[in-house]
């Protein structure tokens, strides 16, 4: 199978390299990635100006763009092979909850289905070394041929793995409602004006069982399939019946 690898932490990532070592033992690997992080770019694509992108050896290519932007090059003739299927990561840190809106590793996955190929989105819940790709790279290849024959063009698969070399199990999960507690730290430049950090932490949240957080929580890897229409019948039902509107 021919696989494009991409990523928001950027080319020289080891959690990218860690796909691409497992990966190339059975298949076509090609990788096209930001040459630089691009974390919390979420789906953002670049319109207003060009896109560079380089071939740094046989098979690898850097882009100037966003993940987005990188699967978008990739399965529109920037290199000379069609991708199969599109893996995005492996993050440095989690996507878990509503990390998956900011998030610039879960963008390439769902890129990748807006283009009619199935994506997966794969991240660590460690921001520390030592950091253990291996064990959640050897998952997926090994359950590959599963997860495609469940996947269909209405979601992408976001797969999140604790950073250890023998994880509990496996869970099927749908995702938390994770938020953070931002903070803004001012800096004040010699010139005027006032610029400002984002910081945060995740607030206090009880874990349900059953959400991905929970599962990586308690050392397994989480396996969520995302949907790309966000639709809730029951939600519309609710503004219909309110008489906020007379539908014609």
């Amino acid at each position: 199978m021919t696989i494009l690898l991409t990523n928001d932490d950027g080319l020289y990532s080891p959690g990218l390299e860690a796909l691409r070592t497992v990966f190339s033992e059975h298949h076509d690997v090609w990788v096209l990635a930001p040459d630089g992080e691009r974390s919390g770019y979420s789906n953002s694509i670049t319109i207003s100006e060009p896109i560079r992108c380089t071939r740094i050896e046989e098979g690898v290519y850097a882009s100037s763009g966003t993940p987005a932007d990188c699967v978008i090059l990739g399965t529109r003739g920037a290199i000379p092979v069609s991708p199969e299927l599109v893996i995005s990561g492996i993050n440095i840190g989690p996507n878990l909850g509503s990390d998956i809106v900011y998030s610039g590793t879960c963008a390439g996955a769902r890129q990748a289905v807006y283009r009619g190929l199935p994506g997966i989105a794969v991240s660590l819940n460690s921001f520390r070394p030592p950091f253990h790709f291996e064990p959640v790279a050897r998952f997926i290849e090994k359950h590959l041929d599963e997860m495609l024959a469940l996947w269909n063009p209405d979601h992408f698969i976001n797969i999140n793995a604790p950073n250890t070399p023998e994880p509990t199990g496996v869970a099927i999960t749908s995702p938390a409602m994770r938020l953070y507690d931002d903070k803004l730290l001012p800096f004040e430049p010699p010139r005027g004006g006032t610029y400002y950090f984002v910081d945060g932490k995740p607030s206090e949240t009880v874990l349900e069982r059953g959400t991905d957080w929970h599962a990586v929580e308690d050392g397994q890897i989480s396996v969520s399939p995302v949907m790309l229409n966000p639709i809730n019948h029951a939600v519309e039902e609710h503004y219909r019946t309110s008489g906020f509107v007379r539908e014609r």
